[in-house]
C-alpha cells in the first residue's frame, strides 16, 4: 500500500482553505487543515473535512447516460458528444442561437478549467441566453461596481486588521466566516481580535444572529429598510460635515449630499424602525472613528431596493475616507490585472432578454427569467438547456414553474457528480469531475484576496477510469458542432493542431488545456512567476499589501468614483416616496432568509457527513409571533406565500425584529437513482419555492429572497402524520 499528502485547498467557498491531504491507493484517507499555509487554513469545516464522501458518493454519475424512458442506461463520450452536438446543431439552425440556454452553479465558479472552457463553448454557439447562480445574491454588487467603478469586476475587501469600526449589515459571519465576493481568511476571527484590541462591532439585522450575540451594539432592522437607515448616516455625516476628505478621486458629491440632505430623518426612522437618536449617535461613531468599514451582503442584496442599498453603503464608506485606505475597503492588485483583462479580452455583454429587455449582468442574465423564458412562445424562445453543475430549481425562485419548463424543453443537458432536482428531465447527463480531482490555479480568485496570495491546487486523486474532465468536454462538443471555441476563429485549428502533437509525441500536456491559459494570464501580471507559485505547495504570499492602486483601476471615463449614478438617484426618490407595505392580512410576516456554516447552498446538504450535522432546515420564530400563533419549539407549521407552501419544524428565536421569520437556504434538494429512476435522498423544505419569480430588484434582478410576505399556521397532529407517512412512502 503507498500513501502520500497531497497540499492543496479546498474549493467549497471563497474560504479557499488550505487542506493537507492523506491519500492511500487513490482514495482519500483523511482531509485537515494544512497549518502551514500562511493565510487560508483556520476557517477549514466540516464542509472540507466531508469532501471525500462527494468523491464516492453512491449515486455518483460515473458515465454518460442518455435518457431512455423514465430511466438512463450508459453510453460513450463519442455517442453523447455526437447525439448533442447534432441536436444543439439542429436547434440552432432552425430557431437562432439563442434558442439554446445555458445555466452554471457554484461548483463550476471554482474550477477555473472548466469555467473558462464552458464560456469558450457559449462563445462558440453564440448565444446570449446565458443564465447563472450570481444572480441570485451578488448581481447588486456588480451593478454598483460598474456604475460607481466602471467596472463590474472591481471588488475591495476588507482590510480587517487595520479597522476600529465595524459597521456590518445583512451579514452573518460566524456562518459565512466573512467571505462573498472577497476572500478574508479567518475574517471573523480577525474581527474578534481587533474587538480585542478596542474595535467596536455594530450588527444591523431584522434577526438576533450568531454575529449579533458578539457585537457591541445590535441594531434591529425592518427587513428592506436597510438603505433608509444608510439615507440617514448620510444625512446626519452632511449635516454635522463629519465627511472627511477621500483620498480615492470622487465625483457626484454633490447630488447624495443634497438628497440626504433633504431627507426627513425621522420619517426615514420610521421606515427602517429604528429610532433617530440611534441613527445619529451611529453615524458620528462610524464617521469620527480612526479607521472603519461598512460591509453590505446579501441580507441587504436580497430585497426590493438592495442595489440603492448596496450603493449608499459605498457613499458611506466614499464620503469617510473609507476607500482604499487603512482599515477600510481595499483593492488588492494581486499578481494579474482581470479588470484590464476582462475588459480587454471579454467586453460587456450588450444582450438583452427577450421578454423584460433586461441586460445581462457580469455577461449573464438572472435566473428569475428562465422560466418565462422557456415557456414563452416566439421567436428566441429557449428549446434548448445545458446546466452546467447547478441546481437552479431549488437556488431560484419559484421552484415549481422552473422544473415545468425544464421538462418541456427539446434537450436538457446535465453536467453534474449526481443527477438532482434540475436535471431530472435531462436527456443527458454527464459526469461531473470534484475538486479532489483536478489541479490547478484558480487565477479569478486572485483580485479577491486581501493579501497579495497565491495557491496552487494539487490533485489527491484520480477521477473514475473514462470521466473526461468538464474542459474537455465543452472543447470537444464545440469541436464536434464545427463551431470556434471561444467565438475566435481558427481556435479550432489551434486545438486539432495541439492535439496532433500531444498524440504522435505521447506528451498530453501539448494538447490545448487551462494551465496554458494559467501560464499566460499569470505572466501577462509581470508581478510574480507560475514556476515560483509551484515551488509553494503551502501557498505563498508574495508581498506586502499596499493602498491607493483604486485610484489607478478605475474605469471611469474620468477616472473618479461615481457617488451619484442618475439611475441610482432616480430610485432613491422613488423609494423615498413609495409606502406600499410588504405584508398583507393574508400573509402577515416576512421571511428572510439566513446562512449556516455547515452547509453550501444547495449542493452539500445531501451527503451524511454533512446532512447528520445539519439540523438548520427550521423556521426561526420571534417569541412574540409563536405565542400569538399558539406554537411551541419543535412544533410543525405550514409555510404559505401565493406561490405555494413548505412545511418545517419551529425554532422560537430570541432578539429581532417581531413579524420577521427566517428560514435558511439550500434545502429541499433531492438526489435521483439514474438507473431506476427513484429518489435515493431528499432532505428538508426549499424555502425559494415561496418566493415570486416576477418580484425583482430593478437593478440587480435579484429576487425578494429576504422581503417575502408569507402566513404561518400550525399543522394538526394527524395532518402531520399524514404528511411523514407520504414522505416515508415517496
Amino acid at each position: 500500500m503507498s500513501e502520500k499528502i497531497v497540499y492543496s485547498h479546498c474549493h467549497y467557498c471563497v474560504s479557499l482553505c488550505g487542506t493537507k491531504i492523506t491519500v492511500e491507493n487513490n482514495r482519500v484517507k483523511n482531509i485537515e487543515p494544512d497549518r502551514e499555509n500562511p493565510m487560508t487554513w483556520k476557517d477549514f469545516c466540516r464542509k472540507g473535512k466531508t469532501a471525500a464522501e462527494v468523491v464516492e458518493h453512491p449515486q455518483r454519475i460515473r458515465t454518460p447516460m442518455k435518457r431512455v424512458g423514465d430511466r438512463y442506461v450508459e453510453a460513450s463520450y463519442e455517442e453523447a458528444i455526437s447525439d448533442i452536438a447534432s441536436r444543439l446543431t439542429a436547434i440552432i439552425e432552425q430557431h437562432g442561437n439563442d434558442a439554446v440556454g445555458t445555466y452554471h452553479g457554484n461548483p463550476l465558479g471554482f474550477d477555473f478549467g472548466g469555467s473558462l472552457f464552458f464560456n469558450g463553448l457559449l462563445d462558440a454557439l453564440g448565444t446570449g441566453n446565458r443564465f447563472w447562480v450570481g444572480s441570485v445574491d451578488q448581481n447588486n454588487t456588480h451593478i454598483v461596481q460598474h456604475a460607481m467603478y466602471g467596472s463590474e469586476l472591481i471588488s475591495l475587501p476588507a482590510d480587517i486588521d487595520e479597522c476600529q469600526f465595524f459597521l456590518l449589515l445583512g451579514m452573518d459571519p460566524v456562518q459565512s466566516k466573512f467571505g462573498w465576493l472577497e476572500v478574508n481568511p479567518d475574517g471573523w476571527n480577525r474581527v474578534l481580535a481587533q474587538q480585542a484590541k478596542g474595535a467596536k462591532i455594530v450588527v444591523v439585522d431584522p434577526r438576533y444572529s450568531e454575529t449579533a450575540k458578539s457585537a457591541d451594539d445590535y441594531i434591529a432592522i425592518q427587513p428592506g429598510q436597510d438603505w433608509a437607515l444608510v439615507l440617514g448616516l448620510l444625512h446626519v455625516i452632511f449635516s454635522e460635515n463629519l465627511q472627511r476628505e477621500s483620498q480615492t478621486p470622487l465625483s457626484g458629491i454633490e447630488p447624495i449630499r443634497d438628497a440626504a440632505l433633504a431627507a426627513n430623518l425621522g420619517e426615514l426612522a420610521d421606515r427602517c424602525g429604528v429610532g433617530a437618536e440611534t441613527i445619529r449617535k451611529l453615524a458620528r461613531a462610524f464617521a469620527q472613528a480612526d479607521t472603519a468599514m461598512a460591509i453590505a451582503h446579501t441580507g441587504v442584496g436580497h430585497n426590493p431596493n438592495g442595489t440603492i442599498g448596496e450603493w449608499l453603503v459605498t457613499v458611506l464608506n466614499a464620503v469617510t475616507n473609507r476607500l482604499d485606505t487603512p482599515g477600510g475597503r481595499r483593492l488588492e492588485r494581486s499578481y494579474l490585472d482581470l479588470v484590464k483583462i476582462f475588459s480587454s479580452f471579454a467586453p460587456p455583454s450588450s444582450h438583452r432578454t427577450r421578454l423584460k429587455n433586461l441586460p445581462a449582468i457580469a455577461g449573464f442574465h438572472a435566473l428569475a427569467e428562465l422560466s418565462d423564458e422557456i415557456l414563452t412562445p416566439g421567436q428566441g424562445q429557449i428549446r434548448a438547456m445545458i446546466i452546467a453543475n447547478g441546481n437552479p430549481v431549488i437556488s431560484g425562485p419559484d421552484s415549481a414553474t422552473l422544473d415545468k419548463a425544464l421538462g418541456s424543453l427539446d434537450l436538457l443537458v446535465a453536467v453534474d457528480l449526481v443527477q438532482r432536482d434540475s436535471h431530472r428531465h435531462a436527456d443527458w447527463l454527464i459526469p461531473g469531475t470534484h475538486f479532489l480531482e483536478r489541479e490547478g490555479l484558480h487565477c479569478l480568485f486572485a483580485g479577491l484576496m486581501d493579501k497579495p496570495f497565491a495557491q496552487y491546487a494539487n490533485k489527491a486523486v484520480d477521477a473514475p477510469a473514462g470521466i473526461m474532465p468538464e474542459w474537455q468536454f465543452y472543447m470537444e462538443l464545440a469541436l464536434a458542432m464545427g463551431r470556434p471555441m471561444f467565438g475566435k476563429k481558427g481556435a479550432n485549428s489551434i486545438i486539432k493542431a495541439s492535439k496532433f502533437l500531444a498524440k504522435i509525441t505521447a506528451k498530453p500536456n501539448l494538447q490545448l488545456n487551462p494551465q496554458w491559459l494559467e501560464r499566460i494570464l499569470v505572466a501577462s501580471g509581470k508581478r510574480i512567476k507560475y514556476k515560483d507559485i509551484r515551488k509553494h505547495p503551502h501557498g505563498w504570499i508574495f508581498a506586502e499589501k499596499s493602498y491607493g492602486d483604486l485610484a489607478k483601476t478605475l474605469r471611469t471615463p474620468d477616472k473618479t468614483v461615481h457617488c451619484s449614478p442618475p439611475s441610482f438617484m432616480a430610485a432613491l426618490q422613488d423609494a423615498l416616496i413609495d409606502s406600499r407595505p410588504v405584508t398583507s392580512p393574508d400573509f402577515p410576516l416576512i421571511m428572510v432568509n439566513k446562512r449556516q456554516r455547515e452547509s453550501m447552498n444547495s449542493w452539500l446538504n445531501e451527503t451524511q457527513g454533512m446532512h447528520s450535522l445539519n439540523r438548520g432546515n427550521t423556521v426561526d420564530i420571534h417569541p412574540d409571533d409563536a405565542e400569538a400563533l399558539g406554537l411551541i419549539d419543535g412544533q410543525q407549521v405550514r409555510i404559505s406565500s401565493p406561490q405555494g407552501s413548505i412545511s418545517l419544524p419551529v425554532l422560537i428565536t430570541a432578539g429581532g425584529m417581531p413579524g420577521v421569520i427566517a428560514v435558511g437556504h439550500g434545502w429541499g434538494s433531492t438526489v435521483y437513482e439514474p438507473n431506476s429512476g427513484k429518489i435515493a435522498q431528499r432532505y428538508g423544505s426549499n424555502r425559494n419555492a415561496l418566493v415570486d419569480r416576477h418580484a425583482i430588484d430593478r437593478f440587480s434582478q435579484v429576487p425578494h429572497f429576504n422581503s417575502t410576505a408569507v402566513r404561518v399556521e400550525p399543522i394538526a397532529a394527524e395532518t402531520e402524520q399524514a404528511s411523514l407517512i407520504a414522505a416515508a412512502q415517496a
